[in-house]
């Protein structure tokens, strides 16, 4: 449709062709190349990690993620309810099964008390998870010293997916540094993008040798092709790193940008009675990858769902708050842990959540025309 408002549609930086024209004037065409070892050292030195290795996707890289953490058959993995399959469909690929943990209000991720209860039940039990995957919602830290603590508590190694919070902080360190390993996603709709692509970081440099093996196919040293263990072909090309790099000249300024877009939505939308953003918590820094708002039905007559049609009719994009996992029918049969007992967190915010356009390259235009339709929507 033309003049559609995407919902976060890439931005490139103009930097992108330099370091792709590099790679074309190398020959460095086929997978690997300096342009993927250049990436994986710029991302590690902006995050704080000892290392980094460039994969083909997020999900590439908690797979790899888990497998490190010795995840198997038969063995439990807890994870955030509230977030996109990507960071659960991994579990299953290694033959585990998932429970899942319910958020908190004060950042929307992964809740504390429904952690420890279910970390208390597992220990009775004698059937602790393999690990734990917090997940790092709409560009927001999870409230990692709790969580760290009750997974040293009982020994359970914890591993954060960051695939829509690099650039964010939690009590002044990098998102995706604090889980024994942490993921970052590259997809066309992150903060930066490689087109399709992720990171995988650890200060476990052993561990990330390790997983480079398996993405590579996990090719013994060997003159001729020979195979010990199951490898798989998850490593980022030379071309799609280069592309990264242009794109991580300008992180900063397209945190910058995505923080002053929520503001203007919160500005323009914030005294509406029922409507609401989602907080940030006073433990960190988001980098509001996505302005989330939600519609309180006490409040208000309109739904959520209702707003999301009414934008597409305008040629503006939005969607509603990630379907929790335990909601979907994949896992029917799934445990799930609620933040209180009979208070589902998760469930509330994807009844009355919407994702609004987001895109860094939004003009004020832009703004003005999604702000005008919203108000429009509430008036009808």
């Amino acid at each position: 449709m033309a003049n559609c408002i995407f919902l976060s549609p890439p931005h490139m930086s103009g930097e992108e062709l330099k370091f792709v024209h590099e790679a074309f004037e190398s020959n460095w065409i086929a997978p690997l190349g300096p342009q993927v070892e250049a990436f994986e050292k710029e991302i590690a030195s902006y995050i704080g990690a000892r290392g980094a290795l460039a994969l083909s996707s997020g999900t590439a890289a908690i797979h790899l993620g888990l497998r490190l953490l010795g995840v198997g058959q038969g063995d439990t993995v807890f994870c955030s309810s509230l977030t996109f399959i990507g960071s659960v469909n991994p579990v299953l690929y290694l033959g585990a099964t998932p429970v899942f943990i319910d958020s908190e209000a004060q950042s929307w991720n992964m809740s504390p008390q429904a952690l420890e209860r279910a970390l208390q039940d597992a220990a009775k039990n004698q059937c602790l998870p393999k690990a734990v995957i917090v997940v790092n919602l709409y560009g927001q830290s999870a409230d990692m010293d709790p969580i760290l603590g009750l997974c040293e508590e009982h020994g359970v190694p914890l591993l954060e997916d960051a695939a829509e919070s690099l650039g964010a902080f939690y009590k002044g360190k990098a998102s995706g540094t604090f889980g024994k390993y942490g993921i970052f996603s590259f997809n066309g709709n992150k903060l930066i993008t490689t087109s399709g692509g992720g990171m995988l970081v650890s200060d476990d440099i052993e561990g990330l040798k390790k997983a480079r093996f398996w993405a590579t196919q996990a090719r013994d040293p060997a003159r001729h092709y020979q195979h010990t263990e199951v490898g798989y072909n998850y490593r980022l090309s030379n071309i799609l790193a280069a592309i990264g790099r242009g794109q991580l000249c300008v992180i900063d300024e397209r945190v910058q940008r995505k923080r002053e877009i929520f503001e203007t939505y919160q500005e323009q939308l914030g005294s509406i009675p029922g409507v609401s953003f989602m907080p940030e918590a006073s433990f960190g820094r988001s980098n509001r990858w996505l302005t989330v708002m939600t519609m309180d039905p006490k409040v208000i007559d309109q739904s959520p769902w209702g707003l999301v049609d009414y934008l597409t009719e305008r040629g503006i994009e939005s969607r509603p708050v990630w379907k929790p996992m335990h909601l979907q029918p994949l896992f029917a049969e799934a445990r799930y842990y609620p933040h209180e007992e009979r208070r589902s967190v998760s469930d509330t915010l994807f009844e009355t959540g919407i994702c609004l356009p987001s895109g860094t390259a939004m003009t004020d235009e832009d703004m003005e025309r999604v702000v005008d339709a919203i108000r429009k929507y509430m008036m009808s």
